[in-house]
């Protein structure tokens, strides 16, 4: 795979947020193909860690389609909480992806542990693993972070997920106040990606 650029990739999410980022960040050239379109529920992601589960999902669709697959799994990790939701990021938005309801969840969270959290500096971070599984490809993987804290409440309609709550370092503004092509520079998911272009 190292010379043998991929033409035809498949995107493993049915997270319509993330499917609409990848999407963006992929070269013009590629044909894309999406999950939602073939009505395949997700798998149960039963790893440790992003990267665990990134596979879990790029293999799953790959078998199911036969088609090259590009999986994410990403989430968010607060110092304080242990580096909770983590892995558990989506999850904490529970089954129809409301994350209204993990945001207040992560509030109440942060309340049990510090009730003066608002006027502290909480550091987290974003992680993304990507993974590519399909025919003839052996593994090919990758992971970016972007370091940063939390706002201490929601602000901004843009991105999705927790990006409203999160400022990255350098800037005073979340992600979800940032303008897509400002947020693609330096996020988690572009770090990740930006490994990855030797095979895309």
């Amino acid at each position: 795979m190292k010379n043998k650029k991929i033409k035809n990739l498949l995107i493993g999410s049915n997270n319509s947020g993330k499917v609409r980022e990848i999407k963006q960040l992929l070269p013009k050239y590629i044909n894309i193909y999406t999950i939602n379109s073939r009505k395949i529920k997700s798998p149960k992601e039963t790893g440790k860690t992003f990267l665990q589960n990134s596979y879990i999902k790029s293999k799953y669709f790959s078998k199911k389609t036969g088609k090259i697959c590009l999986a994410d799994d990403s989430g968010l990790e607060i110092d304080i909480l242990n580096k909770k939701p983590g892995i558990f990021s989506a999850r904490w938005a529970g089954k129809k992806n409301n994350f209204n309801l993990a945001i207040n969840k992560v509030f109440r969270e942060l309340n049990k542990v510090d009730k003066n959290w608002r006027k502290k500096k909480v550091t987290a971070r974003f992680i993304c693993a990507l993974s590519i599984y399909g025919p003839n490809i052996k593994k090919i993987y990758s992971i970016g972070k972007v370091e940063g804290r939390l706002s201490n409440k929601k602000i901004g309609k843009n991105g999705f997920g927790y990006d409203p709550i999160f400022i990255p370092n350098g800037k005073k503004i979340t992600f979800g106040q940032m303008k897509f092509k400002n947020k693609f520079k330096i996020d988690h998911r572009a770090k990740a990606f930006s490994k990855l272009k030797k095979f895309l």
